[in-house]
């Protein structure tokens, strides 16, 4: 089971990193666009409000028509589900930064609370988009213990999962910290 548990968690993450990556790439730029004029973020906040409130999985089935491919509908649904996120609570998070004289601790903690919702997110739909669809992953594996009667491997990947989500938060946390540490160090010194 350890081995197999481990190509799982292998399987997970990489669905998980293909998507968020690049999710939050373009969703930082966009939400960043969007905060720069006051006019264009009550517009574009509002608008981007309607795909952000669609849950991701629900996008699967069309995701599949398009696609194909489980593993491409599988990286497009994680994806679309988190950059809507991230476009919305970055454009927040730097809107909030100018109000407060470009205060960067306050970009700082806004921005990693729009990557650790949107790590949340995708996290979420991985999981779901694996339980799902198979044939591989955590969800997978959850899934299919539920269908062979298997407690034990429900727990142990329900473990996992849940390890796997605290520690990104908390990977996300320390390098907020880290980061708002050298702005107040580098107005200390300036």
């Amino acid at each position: 089971m350890e081995n197999y548990i481990f190509l799982d968690v292998l399987a997970s993450l990489q669905r998980l990193f293909v998507s968020y990556i690049p999710a939050v790439v373009l969703g930082s730029f966009i939400g960043y666009l969007i905060s720069i004029n006051g006019r264009i973020y009550q517009i574009f906040r509002r608008i981007f409000q309607i795909p952000h409130s669609i849950p991701p999985i629900a996008l699967l089935p069309i995701a599949l028509i398009v696609f194909k491919e489980s593993e491409a509908a599988a990286v497009i649904v994680i994806f679309m589900g988190t950059v809507w996120t991230i476009v919305v609570n970055t454009a927040i998070g730097m809107r909030h930064f100018r109000r407060q004289n470009n205060n960067f601790r306050a970009a700082i903690f806004h921005i990693f609370h729009s990557l650790k919702v949107g790590v949340w997110v995708a996290w979420f739909t991985v999981i779901a988009t694996e339980m799902l669809m198979g044939p591989k992953g955590l969800g997978f594996l959850v899934w299919d213990s539920y269908k062979s009667g298997n407690t034990n491997y429900i727990i142990e990947a329900i473990l996992y999962i849940g390890i796997i989500g605290f520690l990104l938060d908390q990977l996300l946390d320390f390098i907020a910290y880290i980061l708002s540490q050298m702005v107040s160090d580098g107005r200390k010194s300036s």
